[in-house]
């Protein structure tokens, strides 16, 4: 459990989640959500995956991350604390994952 709380502790990690709470994304989302590059972005999935608080779902040649909370409760509650995304994401305009 404190390894899954250290993934909050990450201002970029704390920013997918909250992304993802949203709805699932491609990398390129994150990227521009973030503001930081493919590579960073794909290091702080990857450590979210590796902590089981994110998936990943390919759909052609993309790859879509959601978050896997059903059972960690814990991770859920904080998320609830979290600025909301919603805007940031809706006004996306990656054509490259649609």
């Amino acid at each position: 459990m404190s390894e899954q709380y250290k993934m909050l502790g990450d201002k970029s990690r704390l920013t997918i989640l909250a992304s993802l709470k949203v709805r699932e994304l491609c990398v390129y989302d994150l990227v521009d959500i973030l503001g930081i590059s493919q590579p960073g972005v794909s290091q702080h999935l990857r450590k979210l995956k590796a902590a089981g608080l994110v998936t990943e779902t390919r759909k052609g040649q993309w790859v879509y991350y959601s978050l896997t909370l059903e059972d960690k409760p814990h991770i859920k509650a904080a998320l609830e604390f979290a600025p909301s995304m919603q805007q940031q994401v809706e006004q996306l305009k990656n054509d490259c994952c649609q």
